[in-house]
């Protein structure tokens, strides 16, 4: 017991010293179990969830994160409106015309779309406004947008991304920069010419010029929201 309570008190405390994370702290919960450490709770913003299993993970004798983290939805939706949103989403984006679309309602699988040649196939569900995206996809790239899109949904309160890419690829700095340059080109509230990016290790770093902090913290949101970072520094800079 002493171990246990020893180790969940090091998690705190590595938490606590995260100051995006500190303020939320009290909303996380933590359990701790033969080498398992599960985390749970709702907190503030996407960044808030990643950097807490980032610091959790950084402690010694934590082995595996189960993820019950929740990020706070910008605005409260039904399942099922989330699930419509996320599948017109993927519908409307020319990226991923060619894949076979099913959802699942109830339990059970409907189709959406049924290419004659499909390239790839995501299954969509959402439980409790948590939405999972299964299937699978021609490129990481693919992957990265259609969990991203998921994300954009403003019900949306986590995204579990487990589409496969075949042929199988090897993820790089590269591949995720440019995958957070397409996104920020695709959101339409920020002015992706203006911004820079850069990664390294998975952390990905932000440089430039935008006009409002609103614009600044949704790039900074928008590269949290990749699959595969680690970490967001924003070097983004505001001028009228």
């Amino acid at each position: 017991m002493s171990d246990r309570a020893d180790m969940l008190a090091a998690v705190r405390d590595a938490l606590g010293r995260e100051t995006r994370v500190a303020p939320g702290l009290p909303a996380i919960a933590l359990a701790f179990a033969n080498g398992d450490l599960t985390m749970a709770g709702e907190v503030a913003t996407i960044a808030v969830k990643k950097l807490a299993l980032e610091r959790a993970a950084a402690v010694r004798g934590v082995d595996h994160i189960v993820d019950r983290l929740r990020v706070a939805a910008a605005t409260r939706m039904e399942d099922g409106q989330i699930r419509d949103l996320v599948r017109d989403a993927l519908l409307q984006e020319p990226a991923l015309s060619d894949c076979a679309l099913r959802e699942w309602v109830k339990g059970r699988p409907e189709t959406v779309r049924s290419p004659s040649a499909p390239r790839g196939t995501i299954d969509i569900r959402v439980e409790d406004g948590v939405v999972t995206l299964d299937g699978d996809l021609p490129g990481l790239s693919r992957k990265r947008l259609a969990g991203v899109l998921a994300w954009w949904v403003p019900g949306s309160r986590d995204v579990v991304n487990g589409i496969g890419v075949t042929p199988p690829e090897d993820d790089s700095d590269d591949e995720i920069a440019e995958a957070v340059t397409l996104i920020l080109e695709k959101d339409p509230l920020v002015d992706a010419a203006q911004i820079r990016v850069g990664v390294r290790r998975s952390v990905v770093t932000l440089a430039g010029v935008v006009r409002t902090d609103a614009e600044r913290e949704m790039a900074e949101f928008d590269a949290w929201y990749v699959f595969g970072v680690d970490r967001v520094v924003n070097h983004v800079e505001v001028r009228a």
